[in-house]
Parts: C-alpha cells; sequence; structure tokens
C-alpha cells in the first residue's frame, strides 16, 4: 500500500511549505512504518468491550525528541492528518494530563451513580496503595477505559514531565493504555531517559521511562537546519517602541511560531506552588512584564519558566523609574535566568535595553541585564541558544 504519510510530505516539498532535510527523514520512516502497521491492525469491535476480553496489543509507537524547530512537530501533524485511524487524538501533553487530573478527581468524588453514568459499569480493583489515597478505589482502570475509548492512536506534542503529579500517575496510566491497545506517538526536546531529570522522587518515575521505552522507537529528529531560528532571524527580537506597528508585528510572529498549535496554557510548579502562564504552546509562552515581574515571583520561579520553555515572549516591557526598583530587581533575575538557560527572548519594549532603567538604586548594575538583552538580539545569541525544554 501507497504511504499517505510520504504522499503528503513530498506535496509540501513539491509546493515549497517545507525544504528537504535530511535530519527528519529517520522520523518519517518511522511514521511511515507505523502507518504501516496501522492500516494492517483490525479496529476493535462492540464485543471486545461488552465481554472484557483484551484488546490486541497496538504496534509500536513512535518518539520523536531533537532540538527545537527541526520539524518534529511538522512530521506528527502530517502522520496525524493522514494516519489509517478513525479513533485518533492530537494534542499537547499538558492539556491531557490536566484532563487526567480532572477525571481523578471526578471519581475521587463521585457517589457511584455519577461514577457510573461518567465512566461506565465497572468492576474496580480495591486496595492498592493508590486506590485507598484516592478514596478505596484506584480511578485508573476506569480512567484508562475512558481514554483507549476515545482514541487508539495518541499524539502528543510536546511531551515533558515537569509536575510531580503528573510523574506519579504516568507509570500506571500508559500501562493501562498500553494493555489498551492503545498507540503512542510523541515528539519532545529530551531523550526518555532525560525526562523529569532532577525531578522529587524521580527513582519512582523511572519504571516509566523503562515502560515507555518498550513501546515506542525512539528516533532522533535533529538537522542541522532550525526553521523557528529561520524565522527570528528575519523578523528579529527586539521590538520598541511599544508603538502599534510594532506591536502588530510582536503578534504576527508570536502567531508565525505558533503554526498550527493554539494557545492552551501551562502551569509551572515550583516548591509545591503553581504558576499559570495562560498564553503558552508546546515550549513557547507569551507573558506581560507586569505578569512576571510585578508579581512576587523569585529566583525558583525565572528558573522554573526558563527551564519549561525554549522561547519566551516577553511584552509590555516599560521604561523603569526609581520608584519601581523591585520589579527591576526582578526583571534582572528573569534575564540572568533566562540567560543561563539559552533560552530565546522576543521582547515588546518602551525603549531599548540600555534606556530602560538609566536612573535609581541598582541603575548601574541594570547595565550588566542591559548588556545581556543586547546579546541576546544578536545572530550569534539565536545561533547558540537551542535549549532543551
Amino acid at each position: 500500500m501507497a504511504s499517505a504519510l510520504q504522499a503528503a510530505y513530498d506535496q509540501h516539498l513539491a509546493k515549497g511549505e517545507i525544504v528537504a532535510d535530511p535530519g527528519q527523514q529517520a522520523g518519517l520512516a518511522a511514521l511511515t512504518r507505523l502507518e504501516a502497521e496501522l492500516a494492517e491492525q483490525p479496529a476493535p469491535n462492540g464485543l471486545t468491550r461488552l465481554f472484557r476480553r483484551a484488546p490486541e496489543a497496538g504496534p509500536q509507537g513512535v518518539y520523536l525528541y531533537g532540538p527545537v524547530g527541526r520539524g518534529k512537530s511538522m512530521l506528527m501533524d502530517l502522520f496525524f492528518e493522514t494516519a489509517p485511524v478513525t479513533s485518533k487524538r492530537r494534542t499537547h501533553f499538558h492539556l491531557f494530563m490536566g484532563e487526567v487530573h480532572r477525571l481523578i478527581d471526578a471519581w475521587r468524588k463521585g457517589d457511584a451513580a455519577a461514577r457510573k453514568a461518567r465512566f461506565g459499569q465497572h468492576h474496580f480493583p480495591r486496595g492498592s496503595a493508590l486506590g485507598r489515597a484516592w478514596g478505596g478505589d484506584d480511578p485508573i482502570p476506569p480512567l484508562a477505559d475512558v481514554v483507549a475509548g476515545e482514541a487508539r492512536l495518541l499524539c502528543f506534542d510536546e511531551f515533558q514531565v515537569t509536575d510531580i503529579a503528573d510523574a506519579m500517575i504516568l507509570g500506571r496510566l500508559f500501562e493501562a493504555l498500553f494493555a489498551r491497545g492503545v498507540t503512542l506517538v510523541a515528539t519532545s526536546n529530551r531523550h526518555p531517559d532525560e525526562l523529569y531529570r532532577n525531578g522529587l522522587n524521580r527513582q519512582l518515575f523511572l519504571p516509566f521511562i523503562d515502560l515507555l521505552k518498550s513501546k515506542v522507537a525512539i528516533v532522533e529528529v535533529a538537522g542541522a537546519r532550525d526553521y523557528r531560528l529561520d524565522r527570528l532571524r528575519a523578523a528579529g527580537t527586539w521590538f520598541s517602541p511599544n508603538d502599534p506597528d510594532n506591536t502588530r508585528t510582536f503578534e504576527a510572529l508570536w502567531r508565525d511560531m505558533l503554526g498550527k498549535d493554539e494557545e492552551r496554557g501551562a502551569t509551572v510548579e515550583v516548591l509545591g506552588r503553581k504558576i499559570t502562564l495562560p498564553h503558552a504552546a508546546g515550549g513557547m509562552v507569551r507573558a506581560s512584564f507586569a505578569s512576571l515581574c510585578s508579581v512576587a515571583l523569585g529566583p525558583n520561579d525565572y528558573i522554573a519558566i526558563a527551564e519549561a520553555f525554549h522561547t519566551v515572549f516577553l511584552e509590555d516591557l516599560p521604561k523603569l523609574t526609581a520608584n519601581r526598583r523591585e520589579e527591576a530587581r526582578r526583571l534582572v533575575i528573569l534575564v540572568d535566568a533566562l540567560y543561563e538557560a539559552k533560552t530565546r527572548l522576543i521582547v515588546l519594549a518602551e525603549a531599548e535595553p540600555f534606556q530602560l532603567y538609566p536612573q535609581g538604586d541598582g541603575a548601574f548594575e541594570f547595565e550588566r541585564t542591559a548588556s545581556r538583552l543586547q546579546e541576546m538580539r544578536s545572530a550569534d545569541w539565536l545561533e547558540d541558544s537551542s535549549p532543551p525544554a
């Protein structure tokens, strides 16, 4: 059978919408293999669920990883559009995990009637440690039934784990999903061995990594060309003054960098606290100066943001006066965190870097920050910055 994925890829090449890139070929080959295996697999039928028969194991999935901007999401999007499966879902990983937590909460708080209405009729295992913690019954099997019933192919963009609650759930949840015949395709900037790196109680997360590596083909997509970098080179990364023309350019660049993604928001956990960032998609976040520097955030918060995102769009950065020295101090800490993490920074500002805080406590020290801001807009910085978000 001819590959619909390969045909779609070739069509985009012919139209000039993408450029031939040898770095993408391994990912394309892995996805083409999966496409053929999915086409050969019989669709699950109602009798399997009615009589509780275990479905056939799904084919080996694909996990694409590598630096930002190499076309991983583009390959997965083409695969998803052409995959010969009607029961499929493509979403951002953090959005999916948010839904998982809400389902667990609904299970934990619901009575028998509410559970049956949402999760169907089940005989639920009792006695597991996780089940006791959530009120006596284990929510993972019925939750996995809901997810598997909606999609036998799950495609996740920007697979990364930063939340301990996610880390503690993933192993059992995906063990249950794989047992129900679900196939996983994911993109990530990290190799599976680097997921949840330095996370709290990471040793409890390691079995999930082993499970993941046994169920997906791990393929590096690491071509020499960074397509997001091409866009930034062409558009620039510092827009001032903050006037209507620069605002339109800043917003157009954000939309262009998003591509087919939508703003889904993200939550970053720091020492048990959660920072909500409503304008985020994948490894990119857009936030105002006020939301990051006019509130009580500190070094750990900024480091966590820098580690969670490879690109930060910072808008409405004002000229700062002496009575805003605390905001200037937070900006210094934020820029230091982004600089050390090699995070790309796109700014809509009232003035050029050296004009942002000319007088006030710490103005002399701010010159170092201004210098870093100048460096971070340079071609050399953009070339070197490609953090593993």
